[in-house]
């Protein structure tokens, strides 16, 4: 089953839709480098990959670090997202 979603403006969201990241939920046990990875987020553009039943819309953020290429996966509410028109 495909789920939806919406965003900080009641927008509806589906996987493959752009959104901008306008906060996130750190881990209080990440690293000061880790946290500062995620803070680093906020407001970055991505593609919504999947939708869980719950609403959470989850985006894939690539970064190019000391150990080559990682990849990051954050769940992010409806107010956390805003859907990019285009």
């Amino acid at each position: 089953m495909q789920y939806t979603t919406q965003d900080c403006r009641g927008r509806p969201v589906a996987v493959g839709d752009e959104v901008k990241i306008l906060d996130i939920n750190p881990d209080p046990d990440l690293d000061e480098d880790q946290l500062d990875m995620f803070m680093a987020m906020i407001g970055a553009t991505c593609a919504v990959e999947r939708i869980d039943a719950d609403g959470t819309g989850w985006v894939a953020v690539w970064w190019n670090g000391d150990e080559g290429t990682q990849l990051t996966l954050v769940g992010l509410t409806p107010m956390q997202m805003d859907k990019v028109d285009g």
